[in-house]
């Protein structure tokens, strides 16, 4: 039985069998648009919030050079109406795309008529009941704002991509090396030595320098001494809700072969000549409330779950999110603020 999903088989907690894959197929080369890039960004769980994604593709039009954005799962959730799941639809497509959890089980036909995975967030024994209940309600009421053919387009994006950037190999996934949603980079079994050793194995039968995912809502850039030599996991949290206490930004990984130089940028670690850092995107927070809470007003399941973090972000400190293998902290990060 894996370690980074429930052992129970409901909706929610299960993983289901086509979601997993081997971590060997990283070791293979990134499409000719993917490569020699100077500058990565990829946006993880965007979850429908319109006012993070107009911050995205702001700031990503500032950059220069060769660049590519990669919107990497659960870019829908908030957005339960069907004008409001369309627009978000319509600009993340025109991007590079993989699919989350969310727009798997979207797409998968079948699974709805038969209840499959909930869902599919393959949800860990840490996280409650409730939690999880709201969660496949909320899916359940996304998927009425969707048309066939929208869901037909989420069906056929990949489940992971490989991009270069500078002379650094990066596997783009939304959960883990081994699953679309898996936990093996959340920061709780981050945390843990035992699976970090799993980690490097990981890493080692993918032959990346690291992996960039999201999935598991609080950010952690984890540094790995390998055999061969430093790696890293590069979880960006949640673009679409804040990822630290007291703030209300969400967050979103740039891999680049230059520094970025703007107050967004709230930590970042350096390999290899190639920079790893994490960018704030702070929106409108009175227009996103008001959306928010015209769709999932109070004592709705999105409230529950989530309106306490969009107002006063997770008990998390950036301070918490940097780490290393050996070293409690990595000397090299740098703060903006």
């Amino acid at each position: 039985m894996r370690a980074d999903v429930s052992t129970a088989e409901a909706p929610g907690r299960s993983c289901p069998l086509h979601y997993r894959y081997d971590p060997a197929l990283f070791d293979s080369a990134a499409p000719p648009h993917l490569r020699e890039l100077e500058v990565l960004y990829v946006v993880g769980g965007l979850y429908g919030n319109a006012a993070a994604l107009a911050r995205v593709l702001a700031l990503f039009e500032r950059e220069q050079g060769r660049k590519r954005l990669i919107f990497n799962g659960d870019f829908h959730w908030f957005d339960s109406e069907p004008q409001a799941f369309a627009g978000i639809q319509q600009q993340v497509l025109a991007f590079e795309a993989t699919r989350g959890n969310v727009e798997t089980e979207l797409g998968d036909e079948s699974a709805a008529a038969e209840g499959g995975a909930g869902c599919g967030c393959a949800y860990p024994d840490w996280v409650g009941e409730g939690v999880v209940e709201r969660s496949n309600r909320i899916h359940a009421r996304l998927r009425t704002a969707t048309t066939r053919e929208q869901r037909c387009q989420l069906a056929t994006l990949p489940m992971w991509l490989r991009a270069d950037v500078g002379g650094l190999r990066i596997a783009v996934v939304h959960g883990d090396a081994t699953s679309l949603a898996g936990w093996g980079f959340a920061q709780e079994h981050l945390a843990d030595a035992a699976h970090r050793a799993e980690v490097r194995r990981w890493l080692a039968r993918a032959n990346v320098h690291a992996f960039a995912c999201s999935h598991t809502c609080l950010p952690v850039f984890q540094r790995l001494h390998t055999d061969a030599g430093e790696r890293w996991v590069l979880n960006n949290g949640a673009a679409g809700m804040p990822n630290f206490r007291g703030e209300r930004s969400g967050l979103v990984t740039r891999i680049a072969t230059r520094a970025w130089r703007g107050r967004e940028r709230r930590f970042g670690v350096h390999q290899a000549g190639v920079h790893h850092e994490a960018l704030a995107l702070e929106w409108d927070a009175a227009a996103f409330d008001g959306e928010f809470l015209r769709l999932w007003p109070p004592g709705s399941d999105a409230f529950a779950s989530y309106f306490e973090r969009i107002q006063r972000g997770p008990d998390y400190t950036p301070a918490q999110a940097v780490r290393d293998d050996i070293e409690p902290r990595v000397r090299d990060v740098a703060h903006a603020r």
